[in-house]
């Protein structure tokens, strides 16, 4: 079914702003909600076993909010989900195909050796990306105004990642055209 990762995508985009609003209105235990929904949508679509890890990881941060009434345990579901997003691309790393590779074989299942060196290392500038982000969102959920971090979780995140991906998939065509794979 295609509507639950689709759902669990608009969620999780929405995630900093829902967040937001149910600070301003409902205060921080109102946060345990919207984190259950997501651990809801997460367990029913993972299939890989670090979704499993992030799925129980949100539910502890829910029961956090809950307990303490604070809402930093809630705004640290964007680092839970980067580092995630870390392990699964990590552990593809030493655990080949590296997931760029799995992708790039939809397109072009008989890629040549280079290629396969290429993804290796756009896999790696990914898990970069992942740490950095999961520093800085972790740092502003713990130290920053809700504006902040909802700035940077819900807009610059996704833009740096937009930039990121933008930025390989030229490098690609131009690596593709030195191959002769133009």
């Amino acid at each position: 079914m295609k509507l639950r990762p689709i759902a669990l995508a608009a969620v999780t985009i929405a995630y900093p702003f829902i967040v937001y609003f149910i600070l301003q209105h409902h205060g921080a235990r109102a946060l345990a909600i919207p984190l259950c929904v997501i651990a809801l949508l997460r367990f029913a679509i993972g299939r890989e076993r670090v979704w499993a890890v992030v799925v129980l990881v949100t539910v502890a941060l829910a029961a956090a909010t809950i307990v303490w009434d604070v809402s930093a345990p809630a705004k640290l579901y964007p680092v839970a989900v980067n580092l995630g997003l870390l392990a699964a691309f990590a552990h593809s790393l030493t655990h080949p195909p590296s997931v760029a590779e799995r992708i790039a074989r939809v397109r072009e299942p008989d890629l040549p050796p280079q290629a396969v060196t290429y993804t290796r290392r756009v896999t790696q500038v990914w898990c970069v990306y992942f740490v950095v982000n999961a520093a800085i969102a972790g740092t502003l959920a713990v130290a920053a105004s809700d504006r902040a971090w909802t700035l940077y979780s819900g807009g610059i995140a996704y833009a740096a990642a937009g930039v990121l991906f933008a930025g390989e998939f030229l490098v690609r065509q131009q690596v593709r055209r030195k191959w002769g794979h133009a």
